[in-house]
């Protein structure tokens, strides 16, 4: 695959399916020469368009690594009118510890576009930019909140300039049918999976199922239906797209966390204690929580005021919190018409 150090053991550009793994070099205190294996499940048939299906980008967000096993398990070539690329858990050690970060420390979503000559996760992260992207027309890049966030289950994605890509987007983005949609902004670094995939130009599809250490038999079911139906939707398994309506649901809230003051940050460290729920409408220097602290019971709590008008749509999952956490998220009901 060009000058990547990573092996591939499947023809990506064959029909019929696949199953294989990609090969990383490593060396451990424990193994000098050693690869890390990642599976790879392609299904393909005909000349339709490629879909590039990717879980366990962080490894404390399951939804996405059941959703992707399932479908690869299942996906056979005559449901295909193109072809699928799955790989059901990008960050295999994380995943096994159940850590949102790789052991190195490394955070695959701040590895892009990578390097064929930098640590494992830039390697990785060069493979898919150089090797999967361009061979791709979908990315779509499961996420939830893992175990330090909740998040309204919803799907969701970044504004792009390009009004074409962008009204795709919004429609891979609706067509999985959650109740709730999200367009926000990144403010914890650059290097994101879904970055550079936008940046070459393909249909970005993203999502942040629930979170919070724990995954419901709902969310697992929304993953896997909402998955199925962004392939249809665009041609590349076989099948009708349904809509909300079809599914007899009311049209999905469209929320906009576009604005660093959405993403409410720890101005102390302590415990944080939330006061609304997910879901909950608030306003300009409505309290949102506090910060409690415990080695000073006879101090006050700081209160936690929102700065913007919007719903709560995420809240810290964990109470211990470090100085700037994000602790709460309030975004902005939105438009349709915004999106285009």
């Amino acid at each position: 695959m060009g000058d990547s150090p990573i092996l591939c053991t499947i023809d990506l550009e064959a029909p019929g399916k696949q199953c294989g793994r990609l090969q990383v070099p490593r060396s451990s205190n424990t193994s000098g020469w050693s690869n890390q294996y990642v599976p790879i499940v392609t299904v393909a048939r005909g000349d339709g368009p490629t879909a590039l299906v990717l879980g366990g980008v962080h490894g404390d967000e399951p939804e996405g690594q059941v959703a992707a096993l399932n479908l690869a398990r299942d996906l056979l070539p005559e449901h295909v009118n193109g072809r699928v690329i799955v790989i059901p858990c990008v960050s295999m050690d994380a995943s096994l510890a159940y850590t949102r970060l790789w052991p190195s420390g490394a955070n695959m979503n701040r590895s892009f576009p990578g390097s064929p000559s930098g640590p494992a996760d830039e390697q990785l992260a060069h493979f898919l930019s150089t090797a999967l992207f361009p061979r791709s027309d979908i990315v779509i890049d499961m996420h939830s909140g893992g175990r330090t966030g909740l998040c309204l289950p919803w799907s969701e994605m970044h504004w792009v300039d390009d009004v074409a890509q962008r009204r795709q987007m919004v429609d891979g983005m609706l067509h999985w049918n959650t109740d709730w949609c999200c367009v926000y902004i990144d403010i914890a670094g650059t290097g994101l999976l879904v970055g550079e995939a936008e940046r070459q130009g393909k249909i970005v599809v993203s999502t942040e199922l629930g979170g919070g250490g724990h995954v419901t038999a709902e969310i697992h079911r929304l993953a896997l239906s909402g998955l199925r139906n962004v392939l249809r939707r665009f041609g590349v398994i076989e099948g009708e797209a349904a809509t909300r309506a079809d599914l007899g649901l009311p049209e999905q809230v469209l929320l906009m966390a576009t604005e660093l003051d959405d993403y409410l940050l720890a101005p102390e460290s302590g415990l944080f204690e939330v006061t609304v729920d997910l879901g909950q409408r608030v306003s300009v220097d409505e309290p949102v929580g506090r910060i409690h602290f415990l080695e000073r019971p006879d101090r006050e709590p700081e209160v936690i005021l929102s700065k913007t008008n919007g719903i709560v749509c995420v809240i810290r999952a964990v109470s211990t919190t470090d100085q700037g956490d994000n602790i709460v998220v309030v975004a902005r009901e939105a438009d349709r018409a915004e999106l285009d």
